[in-house]
């Protein structure tokens, strides 16, 4: 028994039906008065009208928020052209497998009762699944910032292609920096680091070697000045020595006249 005979034939689709009016909503109920604002006492003349409020000042409005920045979109270049197409053309071939004969062999009762509305559907599939899969690439495609890269991926390119153009053959080449040493690689990140800290330290040095030689020369006119305090104390000894010696002579005349002038004053 062949497959057409023993599967069961599915009953036609049910035709749509008018489906009968709802019944309406009874009218709803009026809706109740305001209460009327109580009435203000009339402003009269005397004390009373000194007595009443002052109506409240209106509260200034918040601002509203800044709206975002608009998206401008990127001219894409050729590698992010190349990509676009490439998803176009993938997607294309793969849609171009939901075809109207596959989509039939999935469902060969409703082929052959119904192709016009398989045909429809199969369409409308296709056409969400379209949808769906751009939208989905162009949010990626923002989200992750992929043409902006792709383009400035095209300028590290092209920059690097003339930089190999505009070098002679006879030129170092040089070496790649994946085969370099631990050690050289370390000592390329630190010594930009190394050498703002060698120039602040030699800054820094240079400024207490200029405080040190001007204490260097207070020390030594403090030295000077220690020096001729002491010669002149030396010479003003020297002095005293002199005139000590010079008393010496006389000293033994001026005692006897002094003891005589004693006996003198005393006889009398």
């Amino acid at each position: 028994m062949s497959e057409e005979t023993a599967n069961t034939t599915p009953p036609p689709p049910p035709q749509q039906q008018n489906e009968p009016p709802q019944p309406t909503e009874p009218d709803a109920a009026p809706a109740p008065a305001p209460a009327p604002a109580p009435e203000q006492p009339p402003s009269g003349s005397g004390s009373g009208s000194s007595d009443a409020p002052a109506p409240p000042e209106p509260q200034p409005e918040p601002d509203s928020p800044p709206l975002p920045d608009k998206h401008t979109p990127v001219t894409p270049g050729p590698r992010a052209t190349r990509l676009q197409e490439l998803f176009a053309t993938t997607l294309r071939h793969t849609l171009d497998k939901v075809s109207r004969d596959n989509f039939g062999a999935c469902f060969p009762t409703v082929a052959a009762k119904a192709p016009g509305m398989l045909e429809f559907v199969q369409r409308q599939m296709v056409e969400r699944l379209r949808g769906l899969c751009e939208k989905e690439f162009d949010n990626i495609l923002q989200n992750r910032s992929v043409i902006p890269k792709l383009n400035e991926l095209e300028l590290l390119l092209s920059d690097a292609t003339a930089r190999k153009q505009s070098s002679s053959s006879s030129s170092e080449i040089p070496t790649p920096p994946h085969t370099l040493p631990a050690e050289r690689v370390l000592d390329a990140y630190l010594a930009p680091h190394l050498t703002s800290q060698q120039s602040q330290l030699n800054a820094r040095l240079q400024t207490v070697q200029s405080h040190n030689a001007q204490l260097f020369d207070e020390i030594q006119a403090q030295r000077a000045e220690i020096e001729a305090l002491l010669g002149a104390v030396e010479r003003t000894l020297s002095d005293m020595d002199g005139a000590s010696g010079l008393l010496d002579e006389v000293v033994d005349d001026l005692a006897q006249e002094t003891r005589t002038a004693e006996v003198e004053m005393s006889g009398t």
